[in-house]
């Protein structure tokens, strides 16, 4: 199956991962050939993907914000739970997964994937069905970062019963009056964050499996935030919790606290 991927950061990512078999390159002919889009064709070039001048209305008629440059790939590779598994293996990290129970809205989906990329989730699980996938306009909207993502598709129940079994913590994200505040529940250990979809929230099998339910705490008016951003935030508080581990912060080191 082929699809259209746009946008210079979504194109320019689908390529630097290299995961994806790609066919051709769509180029606006009035295009300015310079940052990002330079780039890209850079990288076409030194893997001979063919590189077609198109028309405003050619790059219309397959995504209006294309941003002048459409790349025509394979559909998205999935990987399987033994990769991601490896992947924690060779970094020798403590295991940050996210669970994703159902999540409809692409919009959403690509947000939070965007957001694991940046704290350096080492996999993402989706259920079989009845959620969002990685589709084009996905991609989309992490930017490009589903590209660089370990993915797989699973039976969540089932899946969170083997990860406990690895001595995983399951944390479901949910808001709840029997939920812990963030404070309460240690969150630089080994961790698989389950956050449930957009209204419904997790489904009950799902919510009873984790170990423990968190929610972010609320001062205003509004009671309660988007599964996107509740589940960013929830990731970051995670990275902190761990020292921002992969990265050097600048500015006076712990001990000096």
């Amino acid at each position: 199956m082929k699809e259209w991927i746009t946008g210079r950061n979504p194109v320019y990512e689908v390529l630097s991962a290299n995961r994806r078999h790609e066919y051709q390159l769509l180029i606006n002919q009035t295009a300015n050939l310079k940052g990002r889009l330079a780039d890209i064709v850079r990288l076409c070039k030194s893997r001979d993907i063919p590189i077609v001048e198109a028309s405003q209305q050619q790059l219309d008629e397959i995504y209006k914000n294309h941003q002048g440059v459409a790349l025509e790939t394979s559909a998205y590779p999935y990987s399987s739970t033994i990769e991601i598994i490896d992947r924690i293996s060779e970094t020798g990290q403590t295991p940050l997964l996210l669970l994703l129970d159902a999540l409809q809205d692409p919009q959403n989906l690509g947000t939070l994937l965007r957001t694991a990329e940046g704290v350096g989730v080492h996999g993402i699980y989706l259920p079989l069905r009845k959620t969002a996938k990685i589709t084009p306009a996905v991609v989309n909207a992490s930017s490009g970062a589903s590209e660089h993502l370990l993915i797989t598709q699973v039976n969540l129940a089932q899946t969170i019963g083997l990860l406990k079994k690895e001595g995983i913590w399951v944390i479901g994200l949910e808001d709840i009056p029997q939920a812990q505040a963030p404070d309460q529940v240690r969150l630089d250990g080994p961790i698989a964050l389950v956050v449930g979809s957009e209204g419904q929230g997790m489904r009950p099998l799902v919510r009873k499996s984790c170990d423990i339910l968190m929610s972010l705490p609320m001062r205003g008016k509004i009671d309660s935030l988007n599964a996107a951003v509740a589940g960013s935030i929830a990731l970051y508080l995670v990275w902190q919790r761990r020292g921002y581990s992969g990265i050097q912060i600048p500015g006076p080191a712990i001990d000096d606290y």
